[in-house]
C-alpha cells in the first residue's frame, strides 16, 4: 500500500450538521401534528339494497349463467362467421375460376363458328364455281323447249338438288346452334335458382339456429308450464252444468 495522508474529523462541523439534521426533523414531526386531519363526521344511512339475500344470490346465479350461454353463444357466432367468410372466399374464387372458364369456352366458340363459317363459304363458293361451270352448258330457257331431256338437263337437276340439300344442311346445323345455346341457357337459369335456394334454405337455418340458449329455455319452460295448466283444468271435477250435454 502506498503512502496515504490522515485527516482529522472536524468535530465542530460535524455537530452542527446533526444540530441542523435535528432541528429540521423536529420542525417536520411538528408540521405533522398540524396537519393532521380531523375526525370523520359522516351522516348515518343504511346500506344495502332492498332485495333479499336469497333473491340476490339467485340473481348472481342468474346472470353467472347468463354470461356462461353469452360466451358460448359468441364463440360460436365467432366461428360460424369465420366459416362463413372462408367459404365465401372459396366462392369468390370458384366465382372466377368459373368465369375465366366461361370466357374461355365462349372464345373456343366463337373461333369454331368463325372457322365453320369461313369453310362453308369456302365450300358454298366451290360449290357454286361448279355449279356455274355446270350451267354454262346448258341451253337457255325461253330459247326452245327441251323435248327429251338430255345430261345437261340431268345435270341441272343435280345441282339444284345438291344446292338445295346444302341450304337444309346449312338450316340444320344453325338450328342445331340455336338449341344448344338455349339449352345452355336453361341449365345455367335451373342452376342459379337451386343456388338461390340452397342459400335461403342456410339462411333460414343459420337465423333459427342463432336463439339464445337461454331463451329457448324459458320458451319450453313456458310451453311445459302452458301443458301442466291444461292438463290440471282436465283432470279437476267440473260442478258446472250444461243443457243438452252429459256428464
Amino acid at each position: 500500500v502506498g503512502p496515504y495522508v490522515l485527516v482529522t474529523p472536524n468535530e465542530t462541523r460535524r455537530k452542527q450538521l446533526q444540530q441542523i439534521a435535528k432541528k429540521e426533523l423536529d420542525d417536520l414531526e411538528q408540521w405533522k401534528k398540524e396537519h393532521r386531519p380531523g375526525p370523520i363526521t359522516l351522516v348515518p344511512q343504511r346500506l344495502g339494497g332492498n332485495e333479499s339475500e336469497a333473491q340476490v344470490r339467485q340473481n348472481q346465479q342468474m346472470i353467472l349463467m347468463q354470461s356462461k350461454y353469452q360466451k358460448k353463444h359468441k364463440r360460436e357466432q365467432y366461428i360460424k362467421a369465420k366459416k362463413a367468410a372462408e367459404e365465401a372466399e372459396i366462392l369468390k374464387k370458384k366465382a372466377v375460376q368459373r368465369e375465366k372458364a366461361e370466357r374461355l369456352e365462349v372464345k373456343e366458340r366463337q373461333k369454331e363458328m368463325q372457322r365453320r363459317e369461313v369453310l362453308l363459304e369456302d365450300q358454298k363458293y366451290k360449290t357454286n364455281e361448279l355449279l356455274d361451270r355446270l350451267d354454262m352448258g346448258l341451253p337457255k330457257s325461253d330459247s326452245c323447249q327441251i323435248a327429251n331431256p338430255g345430261p345437261e338437263s340431268t345435270a341441272w337437276k343435280r345441282s339444284h338438288a345438291y344446292k338445295q340439300a346444302l341450304r337444309e344442311d346449312e338450316n340444320r346445323r344453325l338450328e342445331e346452334m340455336r338449341q344448344e345455346q338455349r339449352r345452355k341457357a336453361e341449365l345455367m337459369e335451373l342452376k342459379q335458382k337451386q343456388e338461390e335456394e340452397t342459400r335461403t334454405r342456410a339462411l333460414k337455418n343459420e337465423q333459427r339456429s342463432c336463439l339464445p340458449p337461454l331463451f329457448i329455455f324459458y320458451c319450453t319452460l313456458r310451453v311445459n308450464n302452458a301443458f301442466l295448466d291444461r292438463l290440471q283444468n282436465r283432470t279437476q271435477p267440473s260442478n258446472i252444468y250444461y243443457p243438452g250435454c252429459t256428464g
